[in-house]
């Protein structure tokens, strides 16, 4: 072992060439070799200190530390959201079809409660529904100006069972509609629960309003020229209280109900069905359409019976228009801008107003006490 480690420590080269150092050459590679994985095992740990050493100033250059991360959002809305939900009255399948027949009884109570009230006012009523007819022909030269029975069973069938049933109809339908509102407000939120008068308000008394506006002013015209046309080649109008009936209740609900327009733009302007971008973009269509229906619905084929019909319903069209639009940017959080409603508003009726003008003192117009509160000048009429 002496002999191997001065062979060992001697340089290379520096002893005696003999076979036995040739053969105990190798020996030092050996220990090399032998010695760089113990050098290989003992350098990671001094790496790992070089890093761990390092590491801070590593941090410290690269600038400020970023801001912790913003705390997780609060759940006020969702508490908002589940009180609201609380509020909302959660049915079955079968209690929702109970809760139905119990608002069909509801409604159907009502509208015979309206119904024999109005048997006892039969005659005051049948006195207004056949005033048109009675002022028709007076006006053609009937005399007397009455509505004729055909058949034994026509006079009570129309006057004590179908008139009431008409009227009950009208009175009644604002309780039906609280009855429809009450029907489908358990499923709506507490902020939705608040359009409850304004819907029945509106949707009732537009349909009232539509029932007016046919009785004073389109059944009303439609029915003179419609009794009047076989005057010329000798026709004497002979009207049925039945046929008669039958026309008025056609006229008076169809207008009633064209005039929930507004409310019919308004609930698919809710239901995201329609928009008043849309609505205005293909408005055109909207008066063509109109003007259309106007026509075929006139009796009349003059162009002023016809815009009787036409203009009240472009107006509607226009109002559900806003309504669709307010109710749009209140969706949206938006403020309605007043100002420039009223500047339309205004505007439009100056040019109502430049109108009469322009009919009053260019062609001498002059206003009576109905409607349509204008008529011709003496002269054109003594020429027709």
């Amino acid at each position: 072992m002496l002999d191997d480690t001065k062979e060992y420590g001697t340089p290379n080269g520096a002893g005696p060439s003999s076979p036995d150092s040739e053969s105990e050459s190798p020996v030092p590679v050996q220990l090399t070799t032998a010695a760089e994985p113990v050098s290989a095992e003992s350098s990671p740990p001094a790496t790992n200190a070089v890093e761990s050493a390092s590491t801070p100033t590593a941090l410290t250059t690269q600038g400020p530390r970023r801001p912790p991360p913003p705390p997780p959002p609060s759940d006020e809305g969702d508490d908002e959201d589940d009180e609201e939900e609380k509020g909302m009255l959660r049915m079955s399948f079968m209690e929702h079809l109970e809760e139905l027949r119990t608002r069909i009884i509801r409604a159907l109570m009502g509208l015979i409660v309206a119904f024999m009230v109005s048997i006892g006012f039969c005659k005051q009523l049948w006195n207004v529904v056949s005033a048109p007819a009675v002022t028709a022909l007076k006006h053609l030269g009937i005399n007397p100006p009455n509505l004729a029975q055909i058949t034994p069973m026509e006079q009570f069938n129309v006057i004590y069972l179908k008139l009431p049933l008409l009227c009950s109809i009208f009175v009644g339908s604002p309780w039906v509609l609280y009855q429809v509102w009450a029907f489908i407000s358990p499923g709506l939120y507490k902020r939705e629960k608040k359009w409850a008068v304004p819907f029945i308000a509106c949707t009732a008394g537009l349909f009232i309003a539509g029932g007016c506006f046919a009785y004073f002013v389109a059944f009303r015209y439609g029915l003179e020229f419609l009794l009047g046309i076989g005057r010329d080649v000798h026709v004497t109008p002979v009207v049925s209280i039945n046929e008669y009936f039958d026309l008025f209740v056609n006229v008076t609900l169809g207008v009633g109900l064209v005039f929930e327009m507004p409310v019919i733009i308004f609930f698919l302007t809710l239901l995201r069905l329609a928009s008043p971008r849309f609505l205005l973009r293909h408005s055109r269509y909207a008066i063509l359409a109109i003007t259309i229906i106007a026509a075929i619905v006139t009796p009349t084929p003059d162009v002023f019976n016809m815009m009787l019909f036409a203009v009240p319903m472009v107006l509607l069209f226009y109002v559900g228009i806003l309504a669709s639009y307010i109710l749009v940017m209140k969706r949206e959080g938006r403020r309605l801008p007043w100002t420039t409603v009223i500047l339309i508003v205004a505007g439009v009726l100056l040019l109502m107003a430049g109108a009469i003008a322009l009919l009053v003192y260019r062609y001498h117009f002059h206003f009576v006490p109905h409607w349509p509160f204008l008529a011709q000048p003496l002269r054109a009429a003594t020429k027709h």
